[in-house]
Parts: structure tokens; sequence; C-alpha cells
């Protein structure tokens, strides 16, 4: 990547040498021009909100950035970008969207997320930290920035304008009024489940924001709830990309006596999940871990894998994290272990099933969704 304080070395993480998406855009190209032209420079505490494989803080690095990020993957892509490019240890402060933020911030750079909620979330979080003359700037790419996230920054942190658009990037341009009166922070938020979900019909749920369908329950998410496989008297369940875990809570009520591990690259998703289980006083034994996937499972160890595999990695659709999910379980699940996977009938998850495990079948399926079940040999 081309900046105005260098050439940093930048990846995606975990890296695959085939995969060909960048680990930086025009966006955050776009900001650090902004901020080279700025004068005086840059002083004072720096956050950066949401830099997605590090970039941003890689290329700011001199002058002592905080990165706040949701994403597992995208801290640790932080950090080997930071180590490939030199950086002194301790040089960036990394902290996620579960950990306090600083106490004063000098200069706010928002990489604009796709979840308006979680930009909801963070901008009220970090406003009482923002003076009168903190220097705000969001960037995104023109399809990621509306109305309604122009009006979020005028709600809870001040006067907002937007550039330019540059190669298909725009810049928020945002004026700290301190005498704003914000509005109390909605989330995390909690419903109730409807009555025909299986064994977490009428439960609690509880999202904090970023986490898919935060204020509802998803309709392939409803799908897969009706037809999880019955209790079997024990064994370790793996509720595989949680999110709010209402699947993995699901699992646990059908069986008390099973060990259910909860998993998910959000920091705001195990939050959630973690949460959503102890609102409904489950009984038995359960583990939360934010990582990729089942990285550090051991091999061997799992009866049951449930998951419901997202297709999109930011705005890229992308099978890469499917495939990480399902061979991720096909290396931990005992022999006779099953995977359960739910997902759109049109992305073909039976042929990457079949080439795994040598076998798929379908459970259950609807006009729009099919669940399928393989099992390890």
């Amino acid at each position: 990547m081309t900046t105005p304080w260098g050439e940093p070395e930048l990846s995606r993480f975990p890296e695959d040498p085939r995969d060909r998406l960048r680990a930086w855009d025009a966006s955050d190209e776009y900001l650090l021009r902004h901020l080279a032209d700025r004068r005086p420079a840059l002083s004072g505490t720096v956050v950066v909100v949401g830099d997605r494989w590090g970039a941003l803080v890689t290329a700011l690095a001199a002058h002592r950035p905080t990165q706040i990020t949701d994403s597992w993957l995208g801290q640790e892509a932080t950090r080997a970008n930071l180590a490939r490019n030199g950086v002194e240890t301790g040089a960036v402060r990394l902290l996620t969207t579960q950990d306090a933020p600083p106490e004063r911030i000098d200069v706010l750079l928002v990489r604009v997320p796709k979840s308006l909620a979680l930009l909801e979330d963070q901008l009220l979080r970090l406003a009482p930290s923002v003076h009168a003359d903190t220097v705000v700037v969001g960037t995104g790419m023109v399809k990621e920035i509306h109305t309604s996230t122009l009006k979020l920054f005028e709600r809870i942190i001040g006067p907002t304008r937007t550039s330019l658009a540059e190669k298909k990037a725009r810049l928020i341009l945002c004026t700290p009024d301190p005498s704003l009166v914000r509005p109390p922070n909605p989330w995390p938020y909690r419903y109730t489940l409807p009555e025909d979900v299986g064994a977490v019909s009428g439960r609690t749920v509880v999202n904090h924001a970023g986490v898919f369908c935060a204020d509802r329950l998803d309709i392939g998410t409803r799908f897969f709830l009706r037809h999880l496989p019955g209790g079997r008297g024990g064994g370790r369940v793996v509720d595989l990309g949680c999110g709010n875990g209402v699947v993995g809570t699901a699992a646990a009520l059908a069986d008390p006596k099973a060990e259910v591990l909860f998993v998910d690259e959000s920091f705001q998703a195990v939050a959630s999940a973690q949460d959503t289980y102890r609102a409904n006083d489950v009984s038995g034994h359960a583990e939360f871990r934010v990582g990729d996937g089942l990285t550090g499972v051991p091999a061997g160890s799992v009866d049951l894998v449930l998951n419901n595999p997202p297709f999109h990695s930011h705005q890229a659709t992308t099978d890469a994290t499917a495939w990480r999910m399902f061979t991720g379980a096909r290396r931990t699940l005992r022999p006779g272990g099953e995977l359960w996977v739910v997902g759109n009938r049109h992305l073909g998850h039976h042929m990457k099933l079949r080439r795994l495990f040598g076998n798929s079948e379908v459970v259950a399926s609807d006009p729009k969704f099919v669940i399928l079940r393989a099992v390890r040999r």
C-alpha cells in the first residue's frame, strides 16, 4: 500500500497466497492522504476504530495509535502486519470493542463498519472521550456510507459533512459538539424468542451491537433451531460461528450433559453468546472462545459441530471462511461425529462437504435454506 508515510507490506489473516483480496482499499488510502495534508500534524491520543486488517495503524505507527476492533482476525492481522513492517512492540495499543476506550481522544479515525448498530454503539462509547478540538474523520467506500451513517455522527458527535468521492471512497468530516445531549446506549439488546423454535422457545436472547440480525431472530437460524439434533446424553458440542449463541444454548438445553463450546471471531458475538447462555440459567458446562474457528481445538475431540457459516468478508463475497470451518470440523470431530450446516440453497455447501467428508445428506430444506449433515468416517 502506498501512503505518505511509506509503502507498508500488508496481508490479511490467516495468510493465504491464493487469496487475491487486499488488506486495504481506496478508503484507507484516502484517509491517510487527508491526514498527511492536515496542518498541524497529528498529535495527542490517536484512536482508530474498525481498522479491518491493520492497514491504518501500521501506516500511522509513528503516532503510537490505539486500535479498537471487533475482529479477532483483524487484530491478528494487525499484529502480523506491524511485525512484518518492523514496528516496535507496544507502538500500537490493541483494544477490542469490549474494552474501555481511552479517557481522552485527540484524533478519532473511524472505518465505517457494515453494521450501523456497531457504529452507533462505538460512537456512544467513544463520545465522552472526545472534546471540542478532537479531529474526527470517518472513511468508507461510497456504497458503505448512507444518510443514516451521517445522521449517527450528527446525533452523537456533532455537525457532519462529507468529502468528494475519490476512487469510489468518501470521507466523513465531523466537528465535535460538547453541548450535545446524547441518547442512552440501547446496546446490548434483549428480546424473547418465539414459541416455535424448539428447545429455546420463549427464551431470552442478548445481542451486543454488530452481531448478525441483532434485533431479531434471522430466518436461517430460525429454520436451523427447528431441526437441531436431539440430546445425545452428553458429548462435546461446538456452536461454530456462534453469533449470539442461540444455537449452542438450544443444544445445551436439549442435552444438559453436553459440554458446549461457543466460538466466533467477533468479540461482540462471544460476549452475546455468554450473556444469552447466562440469561437462560442453563445447567451444564460451557466454554466461550474468541478465535479463528476451531484452531486450537484438539483433533478428534468433538462429537457434534453446529454451523451457520458466513459467505461475506466485509463487502467481499467469499467461501474461504466456510471452507476453514468445514475443514476444522473434519479435523476435530471424532469418528462418527457429525457436522450440521445450515445455509442458503444456492451456496452449494453439499459439494464442499462431499469433497471433505465423502458424504452429505439433507436433513431438512425449504425454498431458501437447506440443512446438511456430514459424518466423520
